[in-house]
């Protein structure tokens, strides 16, 4: 020892021990580093991971490591059923916008903990979508990435391709399972997923929240007027207007990336349509990435914008409300039908003069507000990573209501408000909304082709009449999910819901203030709870108790029976629980979802060989361009075609078609358009015996240079 007024010394015996202190502690630093190293290497098998190069969080700049990716998962855009409405006749013809995967992973610095967070352009995540992306992420990286930190979210647009599910209820309409469009998910997914491991670098994040104006109305506001009145007395409106925003930077405040959650219906695009495209929520995004990517063609750059879904159950972007479209009158009553011709005459439009310009007006208000937001964020995200994941038997939950109550859930039903639709899109045979009685027709019919419904299912499901009583229908296979996920991922104070179908307004709120109070009571206060809908399965709508008992088309829809919401608020209590008390690795994983040995099952028709008019060849001028046009005309022209289902460009994310312009001096033609451009359409048209042709237009915007142009 030294004291402070004397010269300190040290013998010989305390040199060797310091010295083999300072060899002891490098020995150990280097086999730390060279342990995570190795781990790191085995769980990425050909694949670089580039966080032991990192160095250490320091908790002020970048706390996380960051990445995004983005890429292509359109699959095919002709011939393929769209998947949304349900209705067969909507079928690709032709393609709007690409569709996109857009993934984001956070990870603490010393990768020891990761969050992957996917929202994909397509109209909800299936099982079998789901399994095949995880069976892939464990082949390349083993166990870093699972199905307890990966979320898979559907944006819910209703004009992407279908064929994706392995449940027969969904093949009715998608005419199976079509492998070319599930394999394109599949791989635009685990690419996305990749591009966002290969990008990870340290960063921020930090969280703003805003109000959407002029973008959203309750489609069905008699079930929610069944709501407590204490409780609607809470909220200035029937729909949720916030935007939660998620902001992503670097180090150095470089732009990565945002994810928003809002809460609407991506159905400006009608069941009319018939151009593959990602809809409102796809279009905020497409105006994001341009904003941000300079000088990039859509899909091109490395900022990613996500507009995911959250509790849209009962909220629909077409604010001019429902209306009789063949008098005028509105329709807005508890039936949604209309005086002559009843409810399929009841649609809901607006705000644009076309379901283009509808498009285009949400999806520039959502951007703008998601651009406000983003500037002006300003509240950090910090903490650990956290996530919990459970195998729910869903056909068979006991809750527990209170002290001396306990009920159950159902196996699977649809009731007869289901065949109705919505005002977004109307259902067939005239059923209506708001049916609490079957219809002895329709019984009969149903129980000679698909069975009768057993007296247990119909007593569970009450009020509901149950027109498919799919829990109880196996063949080929099941037409419903039992096994569902329930799933939570913390990133600090922000907590993702991510739930396996559409809540609606109420029933996403109840959630959020559930999971918020599981937290707040185990010491976790000041959490930020959002929702993301439509992940990892889809269950059709969980409505509360009080809407399903009016049995509107989301309530019928509400396949486990009146006491699905409270099951899962007790699911996803626990889950945060878990995450709390740090003691999720004491929940049950619960009973795996069954995987079907189907490959390929499908009704669509086979593609003919191509063919061309006689003295024509593929890529032959039909109709021409005019030599001359003004901004806001359209350039169009058509070509001899062949099938985009035998195209290279269908295989391998290449243009179908692209303008150019002629760039003076060099004599070259510069790409200033592609076939992701929203101001672009790729139209097919089927002939006969082999023939085909594909028209393209090019809707000149504001802001277009004078000069020479070309559509190739």
């Amino acid at each position: 020892m030294c004291g402070k007024r004397h010269k300190c010394s040290f013998s010989r015996l305390e040199v060797v021990l310091i010295v083999f202190l300072v060899l002891m502690i490098a020995v150990t630093v280097a086999l730390l580093v060279l342990h995570f190293l190795t781990q790191e290497n085995s769980s990425s098998n050909d694949y670089d991971d580039p966080l032991p190069t990192q160095k250490p969080s320091n908790g002020v700049s970048g706390g996380y490591l960051l990445g995004a990716g983005r890429a292509d998962c359109t699959g095919p855009v002709a011939e393929i059923p769209l998947m949304g409405y349900a209705n067969p006749d909507q079928v690709g013809g032709g393609l709007l916008t690409r569709l996109y995967s857009r993934a984001f992973i956070v990870a603490e610095p010393d990768s020891s903990k990761r969050v992957v967070f996917v929202s994909i352009d397509i109209g909800m995540v299936s099982q079998r979508l789901r399994l095949e992306v995880l069976k892939k992420l464990k082949s390349k990286y083993g166990e870093l990435y699972r199905q307890d930190n990966v979320i898979l979210s559907g944006t819910h647009t209703h004009s992407g391709p279908g064929g994706y599910f392995q449940y027969t209820l969904f093949w009715i309409t998608s005419k199976g399972l079509i492998k070319p469009s599930l394999d394109a998910i599949v791989k635009g997914i685990v690419k996305s997923i990749d591009i966002a491991h290969q990008n990870l670098k340290r960063g921020r994040l930090f969280i703003n929240r805003g109000t959407v104006e002029n973008s959203q109305i309750n489609r069905s506001p008699y079930s929610y007027l069944q709501n407590p009145a204490s409780e609607q007395s809470r909220y200035s409106s029937n729909t949720d207007k916030e935007m939660v925003m998620l902001k992503m930077v670097d180090e150095n405040g470089h732009d990565l990336g945002l994810i928003s959650w809002f809460a609407v219906h991506p159905v400006s695009m009608n069941n009319t349509n018939h151009l593959v495209n990602s809809d409102n929520v796809g279009y905020a995004s497409l105006l994001f990435e341009q904003e941000k990517n300079k000088g990039m063609l859509p899909g091109e750059g490395s900022f990613v914008a996500a507009f995911a879904s959250s509790n849209l159950g009962d909220v629909s972007p077409n604010t001019k409300g429902p209306f009789c479209v063949n008098t005028g009158e509105s329709c807005d009553n508890p039936q949604s039908t209309c005086p002559v011709g009843g409810a399929a005459m009841c649609m809901a439009m607006g705000p644009g003069t076309d379901m283009f310009d509808s498009t285009r007006i949400i999806g520039q208000n959502i951007y703008s507000k998601a651009k406000e937001l983003y500037a002006n964020a300003s509240q950090e995200i910090t903490g650990p990573l956290s996530s919990a994941h459970q195998w729910v038997n869903m056909s068979d939950v006991q809750v527990e209501l209170n002290a001396t109550h306990t009920v159950k859930t159902c196996k699977p039903a649809l009731g007869y408000s289901f065949a109705a639709g919505t005002i977004d899109g109307v259902g067939a045979f005239n059923f209506t909304q708001g049916s609490v009685e079957g219809d002895p027709f329709w019984d009969q019919i149903r129980d000679q082709l698909l069975g009768k419904p057993s007296n247990e299912t119909k007593a569970c499901h009450e009020p509901k009449p149950v027109l498919f009583s799919t829990g109880e229908m196996t063949k080929p296979h099941p037409w419903h999910p039992d096994i569902v996920d329930v799933q939570i991922a913390t990133i600090g104070s922000l907590a993702i819901v991510a739930v396996p179908g559409e809540f609606t307004t109420m029933s996403g709120r109840r959630l959020r203030e559930a999971v918020k109070f599981e937290f707040d009571s185990h010491g976790t206060a000041g959490m930020d709870v959002v929702i993301a809908g439509l992940c990892n399965v889809y269950t059709h709508y969980i409505t509360t108790y009080e809407e399903y008992q009016v049995q509107r088309y989301e309530a019928a829809s509400t396949i486990y029976g009146p006491h699905t919401l409270s099951a899962y608020l007790q699911l996803y209590r626990g889950l945060a629980r878990a995450i709390a008390t740090n003691t999720v690795q004491d929940l049950p994983s619960g009973p795996e979802p069954p995987f079907f040995n189907i490959t390929s099952f499908t009704l669509v028709p086979a593609v003919v060989p191509d063919r061309t008019p006689v003295n024509k060849t593929f890529g032959d001028v039909l109709q021409e361009v005019r030599q001359h046009y003004r901004v806001g005309e359209v350039a169009e022209v058509t070509f001899v075609s062949a099938n985009p289902r035998n195209s290279a460009e269908n295989m391998t994310e290449h243009n179908f078609l692209t303008v150019e312009t002629y760039v003076n001096g060099s004599g070259k033609w510069q790409v200033v358009r592609n076939d992701a451009s929203w101001d672009t359409r790729f139209y097919w048209t089927k002939g006969s015996l082999g023939q085909s042709n594909a028209t393209i237009e090019w809707h000149i915007p504001n802001g277009t240079e004078p000069g020479i142009y070309r559509i190739r």
